[in-house]
């Protein structure tokens, strides 16, 4: 192996090293309700949230409780995921003019975003309309992500309180996995990657001309907000 693989390999050895501890304390005491450095600005936002929805945080679920919330979710969220992307041709958001996606290709894409594997099938920029790249696939990699976390918090939990019969709400966890973890890097990165001109607009796609004088279409959107949520998440969720 050459000298840089194994200093590049070196490198990433000792970020893990380093990372893990404080970022692992930190989601443990997200995901237990402690004060972070964060809930100041957040905290009331997820009680507006609890309250909004109706959920009683201090509740906890058995594993059969827990678990029929998570198929809930699921459901809930690939069906509106399906019929976003069959009618995104005649909802908003659509200056590209995306087609509808054909019943196959949105049933995979819809299970796919929420089993947090994202496999598409299609040019995500001309496949989906910037509503659907939005509230569909921007939002499920958020919930996706976040799901797979609250599960593994709940494993953990299951495992550690031994003479316990609950593991937690997974409404609580899958809110603050999204609040706490997922959103402020999201934001962070996101305002980054547009400082580097990253596109992130809801304009059509533009028009230019090449070097060699012929006219090139170039696909916009919320790019930006899309590519820091897709990467975090698939990687928190593969974790």
């Amino acid at each position: 192996m050459p000298t840089g693989d194994f200093l590049t390999l070196g490198a990433f050895c000792v970020a893990i090293f380093v990372i893990t501890p404080l970022l692992g304390g930190y989601i443990a005491r997200v995901m237990e309700g402690e004060r972070t450095f964060l809930s100041p600005v957040l905290r009331p936002v997820e009680r507006a949230v609890y309250r909004v929805s109706g959920i009683d945080e201090k509740a906890e679920q058995d594993w059969k409780g827990y678990t029929v919330a998570v198929l809930i979710m699921a459901l809930v969220a690939i069906v509106v995921g399906y019929l976003v992307l069959r009618l995104q041709d005649v909802l908003p958001l659509n200056p590209g003019g995306a087609a509808a996606q054909s019943p196959d290709l949105a049933f995979n894409t819809s299970v796919s975003f929420e089993t947090n594997t994202n496999w598409q099938a299609y040019s995500g920029e001309t496949g989906a309309s910037y509503l659907s790249q939005m509230l569909i696939l921007a939002v499920r990699n958020f919930t996706s992500a976040a799901t797979g976390l609250a599960v593994a918090i709940a494993l953990v939990r299951g495992l550690t309180r031994r003479n316990a019969k609950t593991l937690g709400n997974y409404w609580v966890d899958l809110t603050r996995g999204v609040l706490y973890i997922l959103l402020p890097i999201a934001v962070v990165v996101a305002v980054f990657f547009v400082w580097q001109g990253m596109p992130q607009t809801l304009n059509g796609p533009a028009t230019a001309t090449t070097l060699q004088g012929t006219q090139q279409t170039i696909a916009l959107g919320p790019i930006a907000s899309q590519e820091v949520i897709k990467s975090s998440a698939t990687t928190a969720a593969g974790s």
